[in-house]
């Protein structure tokens, strides 16, 4: 891996401010931002970025390759979560597996906000279909995880697959981002332009605060991770990093766009720490929140942001 990659990645005002927040609570500083103002810009992000790719998509005429991405994530979003249970469930238990599982089949937004930055960093764009593969890949993991939950230990899901995938949609999250891509798609480009500057020009204003606030809770929730040994530590680690490095080789058969193959390792190997939790806590009631929040939160997150994203950019890069 080249260094530069990590140097310049480092330099990002965003991902400054992402360390910036990790310092805050080192210190123990009384910086804080609202959660009301933190809910308002993580919609803000979703919507805009739901928007901005629904535009695009507009513009995109339907191809065998957006198709085909489509199935590709979605596949990815389901064999992830069937591995990675067999792997930790003899550790942690069925209930916790099979949430870690779903965590990291499903995909993260904030993730795929800053692989965005990285992108512009690097001089490429996002292609607009790719924020439609990003809201498909959410569910099919929570499904698998709560399929192998009710196969392994029965007494433990309450939650019947319809119920499942309307709580899997329905997810604000899910919801505004799926929303937000329709009405991208189906607005007039000369009105959409109107609204421009407050669907693109602030955008990485509200990024950088949005990753302050998440640099402290990183540095908050990994404390309590320490209970759960360094074992679940390294899974949170090195799955997510062969599930990027293996999906970065394999997107080439998708597609042969780096930006696309980027977004494709980058969904890969992040973890879901909204809507799997929101649905977890139904499906899955034995399972400890403290286990699987803090993994995709604490590790798997800041690890991609530092050095994950330079390492599937690399590989795409060499071929």
């Amino acid at each position: 891996m080249n260094l530069q990659f990590l140097t310049h990645d480092l330099s990002n005002p965003t991902i400054l401010f992402f360390l910036l927040g990790i310092l805050a609570v080192i210190i123990k500083s009384d910086l804080e931002i609202p959660e009301s103002s933190f809910k308002f810009i993580s919609l803000y992000l979703l919507f805009s970025i739901g928007f901005r790719g629904g535009q695009e998509l507009q513009h995109s005429p339907w191809t065998a390759e957006i198709g085909w991405s489509l199935v590709f994530g979605m596949a990815i979003a389901a064999l992830i979560p069937l591995y990675s249970f067999f792997i930790i469930k003899k550790r942690i238990g069925i209930s916790n597996a099979a949430a870690v599982a779903a965590s990291y089949g499903s995909v993260s937004a904030v993730t795929f906000v800053a692989a965005l930055s990285f992108l512009e960093i690097k001089g490429l764009t996002l292609n607009g279909h790719m924020v439609a593969v990003m809201a498909f890949m959410e569910f099919p993991a929570i499904i698998v995880g709560v399929s192998l939950l009710k196969i392994y230990d029965n007494s433990g899901a309450n939650m019947g697959f319809k119920e499942l995938l309307r709580h899997s949609i329905a997810n604000g999250s899910v919801l505004m981002i799926i929303g937000s891509l329709v009405i991208g798609l189906l607005s007039d480009s000369k009105q959409a332009a109107d609204i421009a500057p407050f669907t693109t020009d602030i955008f990485k204003g509200f990024l950088a605060l949005f990753l302050l606030e998440m640099g402290m809770t990183t540095a908050r929730r990994i404390k309590s991770f320490k209970t759960h040994g360094w074992y679940m530590a390294l899974f949170a680690v090195v799955i997510p990093a062969l599930n990027g490095i293996v999906v970065a080789w394999l997107s080439q058969f998708v597609t042969h766009d780096p930006s696309n193959r980027f977004i494709f390792a980058v969904l890969a190997a992040s973890a879901s720490y909204i809507a799997v939790p929101a649905a977890m806590r139904l499906a899955a009631p034995k399972a400890d929140p403290g286990l699987y929040i803090p993994m995709a939160l604490g590790l798997t997150f800041p690890f991609n942001i530092a050095l994950g994203m330079p390492i599937y950019f690399s590989i795409i890069e060499l071929g």
